[in-house]
């Protein structure tokens, strides 16, 4: 293995540093670019992409698909709607060129049923890997028709040979064998996908994600989580447990339950209801953008995406489009396997987020080769990601030079998030480098320490604490000279 050479930036000071890690593979890259003009774009860089232009062309370059559909560091998969934004994301996780390139099976839900879909998302974990379509109701849309056309699946044997699964009242194409998750209503739903999955693993998992059935941007980030993990993603309402949720988590005996959103969204009293079917714990914000932020950070034990260092992959969407989130899923699930992060607004970038990229934004001192990169997806066209906004992030998403200026935005500091979630462990090279100075050390273990120079100094600073409990931070190689702003020690989980 090659010594890390990756450094934090020294101008934003607050980036860590990280091992080589390989950039998103180029066949992705293109297959997005194939699939992803599903409707019309607000911006200049005309519908979908189209190859073999020739230099002779005008517009070529935009005809291709640049800027909108992909930039350095990010790649737009452009439906006007989630049906569309399904069928592309579906095409460039699955190319479909040949066997080996198909899904064994697809999973077929009701893009009328939100937030009831988005437990859907949990068919795209192993062993299914099912990407998901979406339906109107009893009808197929023709994007979905194609694309299922397309994939073309080659059967599940332990969904019975299925090549398509149906979630809820939806289509029924002929010539495909089928099997069917129903309920008669979104509790009722989330159970059957949580049962069906149960009986296909020959077990039920050690973890729940629990979501507002009463508002549906903050679930959305559980569907990358679920796609990823195979958690299932169970609702409650301001009011209580409904029945279909209890049983459900019944049948995982005292699962690790872990509850998405404010307290203003889902009360304590909820919260206390739940603490009798396992152990709960919260993961909040206080609005969606930083509830995704959240849940991207969060860390616990085999739960978590613990994405605070860099060599990511992270996936954006407009909050006002939840069924983006499912359509998204299954790229949170393959490639670079990463978080989805919330917009809220299709222009402007928001503070808090824009922090939270600078604290992933890998940077390097002498050949960024040796570095490692981030890679962002952009789900919907420009009334949901504009063009402008696009380059923001392909440029927070960019490694830089630690001696060079950081090339973003600048905004005022957004509010700072209500957790400070456990840092995951490491076997080493993925921490903040430097040993000396103040920092925000967690409640238990070292710091992240780093490779060799400026950065994120560690363990020893004295700063604002974590939570009472939580594993060690990251270790990572010796750091030395440290002198950027520091960070310290593992974020402990606080007391929930």
């Amino acid at each position: 293995m090659l010594p890390p050479a990756a450094l934090p930036v020294a101008a934003a000071a607050r980036l860590p540093l990280m091992l080589t890690r390989p950039r998103l593979s180029l066949v992705v890259l293109a297959v997005a670019l194939l699939f992803a003009g599903c409707g019309p774009s607000r911006g200049t860089a005309g519908s979908s992409p189209v190859s073999g232009l020739r230099g002779q062309e005008s517009q070529a370059s935009k005809r291709l698909g640049f800027p909108a559909f992909a930039t350095k560091n990010t790649t737009r998969v452009g439906g006007a709607d989630p049906v569309a934004d399904a069928a592309g994301v579906a095409q460039a996780v699955f190319p479909s060129v040949s066997p080996a390139t198909r899904p064994r099976v697809v999973a077929l839900a009701d893009a009328n049923q939100v937030p009831g879909a988005l437990a859907a998302a949990a068919l795209m974990s192993a062993p299914l890997r099912a990407p998901i379509l979406l339906s109107d109701g009893p009808n197929l849309p023709p994007a979905s028709a194609d694309a299922l056309k397309a994939l073309a699946p080659t059967g599940a044997a332990e969904a019975g040979g299925a090549q398509l699964i149906r979630v809820g009242d939806v289509a029924a194409p002929a010539g495909l064998r089928t099997a069917s998750i129903s309920g008669d209503d979104m509790f009722a739903l989330a159970r059957a996908v949580d049962t069906f999955l149960t009986r296909i693993r020959g077990g039920p998992s050690s973890n729940v994600v629990i979501v507002s059935a009463d508002d549906a941007t903050y679930a959305m980030p559980a569907a990358g989580w679920a796609a990823k993990s195979g958690d299932p993603i169970l609702f409650v309402t301001r009011d209580g447990v409904p029945d279909q949720t209890r049983a459900a988590l019944l049948m995982h005996q005292q699962p690790h339950i872990y509850v998405v959103g404010p307290g203003t969204l889902i009360p304590e009293s909820v919260v206390n209801s739940l603490r009798s079917l396992g152990t709960v714990k919260r993961i909040r914000g206080f609005d969606p953008v930083s509830t995704s932020i959240a849940f991207a950070r969060y860390y616990d034990g085999s739960f978590g995406w613990g994405a605070v260092d860099p060599g990511h992959g992270v996936v954006f969407a407009n909050s006002s489009r939840p069924l983006d989130a499912l359509a998204a899923a299954p790229l949170s699930a393959s490639g670079t396997y990463g978080p989805l992060l919330l917009l809220d607004s299709p222009d402007i970038l928001p503070p808090l987020l824009s922090d939270y990229l600078l604290d992933i934004q890998p940077g390097y001192r002498v050949d960024p080769v040796r570095g490692v990169y981030n890679h962002g997806w952009l789900i919907g066209d420009e009334h949901a990601i504009s063009l402008s906004l696009q380059a923001t992030l392909d440029a927070e998403l960019e490694i830089v030079p630690v001696s060079g200026k950081t090339q973003r935005a600048t905004a005022p500091t957004g509010p700072q998030l209500p957790v400070h979630p456990t840092a995951p462990p490491s076997t080493g090279g993925r921490g903040a480098s430097g040993a000396t100075g103040p920092g925000k050390p967690g409640a238990t273990g070292p710091g992240k320490p780093g490779a060799t120079g400026t950065g994120k100094p560690g363990a020893t600073g004295k700063g604002k604490p974590g939570g009472p409990s939580g594993p060690a931070g990251r270790s990572g190689a010796t750091g030395s000279q440290g002198t950027g702003k520091p960070r310290g020690g593992g974020k402990g989980a606080p007391k929930r």
